[in-house]
């Protein structure tokens, strides 16, 4: 899947309306939030297999490992303790789904990331 040519207004716009949303274990959590940033900067939902871990889940769309390092704004980043699936923003941080809305985190605690094309 390739990124649309307004991917970041689209990821904005997620990224905005997700800021206040609590966590909700069967509406919205962490594998939510990761398959809403994908179809926000591709357009269309991520297709998964539903593994025993998070990081095989994610391993399951097909898109390639990137050291958290260089994850790019829009990858989809594993945090490990606890392990959750997120995605990463702007300024070498990384935006996961909290209890009150969004938490942003420095993408050095992230294990895994993958890069969204």
């Amino acid at each position: 899947m390739a990124r649309l040519p307004d991917w970041p207004a689209r990821l904005a716009a997620l990224l905005v309306a997700a800021e206040t949303r609590p966590f909700d274990a069967h509406r919205w959590n962490c594998g939510r939030f990761a398959l809403a940033s994908v179809e926000a900067c591709t357009g269309a939902p991520a297709r998964i297999r539903m593994r025993p871990s998070l990081e095989a889940t994610a391993d399951s769309a097909g898109f390639p490992r990137v050291p958290p390092a260089f994850a790019r704004p829009g990858d989809v980043v594993l945090a490990g303790d606890p392990p959750r699936l997120g995605v990463a923003v702007a300024g070498g941080r990384a935006a996961f789904v909290g209890p009150h809305g969004l938490v942003r985190v420095p993408l050095t605690t992230c294990t895994t990331a993958w890069r969204i094309d």
